[in-house]
């Protein structure tokens, strides 16, 4: 069985407490309230899957994703879905994605 802690936060600021010597104290803050029986760690039954369902969602993202007029370098279509991801570490640029509304070609722009 697994087991997991209750996440405690601080009721004057909101942040999560931290437990140290018997205590639970907001590093924020500095609220501080002794650890109750109610805060134990909680046991959880592990899930048995029955049956694997695949959900494909694919074509719903697109309809709600932003577009823009590029051309797409496999067809030459004129406008593609784009998106950000971080791929490297944080303190570089992001890269640009873009999707073909016609024929799904996907590319990458670097800035």
């Amino acid at each position: 069985m697994l087991a997991h802690a209750v996440p405690m936060f601080c009721p004057e600021c909101k942040s999560m407490l931290i437990s140290s010597a018997g205590q639970l104290k907001c590093r924020k803050c500095g609220y501080i309230r002794k650890i109750e029986a109610s805060d134990q760690m909680q046991h959880m039954k592990p899930r048995k899957e029955k049956e694997i369902m695949i959900v494909d969602d694919e074509g719903e993202k697109m309809k709600t994703m932003p577009t823009i007029q590029i051309k797409c370098p496999k067809c030459e279509n004129n406008l593609a879905i784009w998106w950000l991801r971080q791929l490297r570490a944080a303190d570089e640029c992001e890269v640009r994605f873009f999707r073909c509304t016609v024929c799904s070609h996907t590319w990458r722009q670097y800035d």
